[in-house]
């Protein structure tokens, strides 16, 4: 789903905000002042806009390796993707594997005497679900990353993303 300001803060996303901001103050980039009224208005924030606007001024913080006197910087804008490429990693995996079946099928079926030509019962109808899927994940322009189902999720920056281990 695409990033929209608009949507309603959930309670999950005020606590992550409050989580922030008491990390931020503890940081000593916020005054005593300004974590309070921030903070305040963390807890009633109606949307996601109101709750990234409380901290599009502080850099993006790792949670989970806090405290570190090293903390990291997010970008608030996904990388921009370059023009022309193929629709990402999950299809050219989805293919190497179609590929790569369909390869053992009719090694299998050399070595046993090029009988009945079964790999295509495995070849055809697989190739051809994957195909139509491809077909219109592309013309029909599929989620932000562009994922197989197209349910791809764009990065928000400086929520859910965030907050993973090892980010």
């Amino acid at each position: 789903m695409a990033y929209d300001p608009n949507i309603r803060a959930s309670d999950a996303d005020r606590d992550r905000a409050a989580t922030l901001l008491r990390e931020h103050h503890a940081a000593g980039r916020l005054s005593p002042e300004e974590f309070t009224d921030r903070l305040e208005q963390a807890l009633r924030a109606k949307t996601v806009g109101e709750i990234d606007s409380l901290l599009s001024d502080l850099p993006g913080i790792d949670l989970y390796r806090l405290p570190d006197a090293a903390l990291t910087r997010r970008p608030r804008q996904a990388p921009a993707r370059r023009p022309g490429r193929g629709r990402g990693t999950a299809w050219r995996a989805a293919w190497g594997v179609w590929f790569t079946v369909t390869l053992i099928c009719f090694v299998i079926w050399a070595l046993a005497g090029f009988g009945y030509p079964w790999p295509l019962w495995v070849a055809g109808p697989w190739g051809a679900v994957l195909t139509g899927a491809w077909v219109t994940a592309h013309g029909l322009g599929a989620g932000p990353r562009g994922s197989i189902g197209g349910h791809g999720r764009g990065e928000l920056p400086g929520r859910d993303d965030d907050l993973r281990p090892g980010r």
